[in-house]
């Protein structure tokens, strides 16, 4: 799936809070992945299609070097990345293995790759940051993934930080993690999304006015026609 310039421009505007108010309102509450910080603080908020990757616990036999030359790898993997998407990467919450270092996202820069985005962490931290390729993760750790993890596949259903992210999901990522934007929900976020902002920023230069909460924050009827008012 690739999201159109406009659908980029107008998600790029409009925060993971006022997403995640918007898709309550739908009824989609689990969409905030856990887990999910900007490795470097002042990141800019991406928005992509989420190529999705995973792991799951590490055995023995499976969980070796060698298997990074296994054409189930993540080396493949990021070799089938399409430029633009958002990598997704179920870790399990595992903290203790880096699931990707340098190299690897140093490859993902060059295939044009929009961000990485995993419950679990990365590994030689100063080299990933030194790529410039935007990471929200748990945190680092300095041995790598094969030391709690097997890597099995990319392209399929996966959880990441307890939220279920289907290939093609959009991915929005800013100062305050990850969400998720199912394909079937994208028109109504893109409608309503904007509008939350707006209607936002209006209640706090109202706030910021001195106007009390009771009434604003949520709008009673009057106010709603006062915010209306503006619109006109």
């Amino acid at each position: 799936m690739s999201l159109s310039p406009e659908a980029v421009a107008t998600l790029s505007g409009v925060s993971t809070a006022t997403i995640t108010t918007v898709l309550l309102k739908k009824g989609l509450r689990n969409v905030w992945m856990r887990g999910t910080k900007p490795l470097r603080p002042g990141q800019p908020r991406l928005v992509g299609p989420a190529f999705t990757l995973r792991f799951v616990p590490a055995r023995e036999d499976l969980a070796t070097p060698e298997s990074w030359s296994s054409p189930i790898s993540t080396r493949t993997a990021i070799e089938a990345m399409p430029k633009g998407c958002i990598a997704v990467v179920d870790a399990m919450g595992v903290t203790d293995a880096g699931i990707f270092g340098d190299i690897l996202c140093a490859r993902m820069v060059k295939r044009g790759v929009a961000a990485l985005i995993t419950d679990g962490v990365v590994r030689d931290v100063e080299g990933v940051l030194g790529t410039n390729l935007p990471v929200w993760c748990d945190g680092f750790a300095a041995p790598p993934s094969v030391a709690g993890l097997t890597f099995v596949g990319w392209g399929e259903p996966i959880g990441c930080g307890g939220v279920a992210v289907f290939p093609n999901d959009i991915i929005v990522a800013d100062q305050d993690g990850a969400v998720l934007i199912p394909q079937a929900s994208l028109d109504h976020v893109l409608a309503e999304g904007p509008e939350q902002e707006r209607m936002e920023a209006w209640i706090v230069n109202e706030v910021n006015n001195g106007a009390a909460l009771p009434g604003l924050y949520p709008m009673n009827a009057e106010t709603k026609a006062r915010y209306a008012a503006t619109k006109k």
